[in-house]
């Protein structure tokens, strides 16, 4: 009877989605390419909020002299941790292309 109980409750903490906040972890001025990433805990259904990421994005571009960052490419999952051949820990990668030149003001000249 018990185990008849514990399947459902099972089933239903595998099916919560968990909010994550995803934050820089690399910027190429080079390149313009801002990465960013969150962690997800084995049978957890992360995701992260995409207007905040392309907040932190756009920050990130902006701050390395870009206007504005667009997202392209698929997240890419990467095992961070395991025990024997299951994957406990992974991080989530987000890649945004930086574009366009920053509106600097520029200070008026006096002669």
């Amino acid at each position: 009877m018990k185990s008849l109980i514990l399947i459902p409750a099972l089933l239903a903490l595998t099916a919560c989605t968990v909010p994550r906040a995803a934050s820089v972890s690399q910027v190429d001025a080079n390149s313009g390419i801002i990465r960013l990433t969150y962690g997800q805990a084995m049978l957890q259904n992360a995701k992260t909020d995409n207007y905040l990421a392309q907040s932190e994005a756009n920050k990130a571009c902006q701050q390395i002299g870009y206007a504005t960052a667009f997202s392209y490419g698929q997240p890419i999952t990467t095992c961070t941790t395991t025990s024997g051949s299951l994957c406990l820990n992974e991080h989530i990668t987000l890649q945004y292309q930086c574009r366009g030149i920053a509106n600097v003001p520029t200070s008026a000249a006096y002669y």
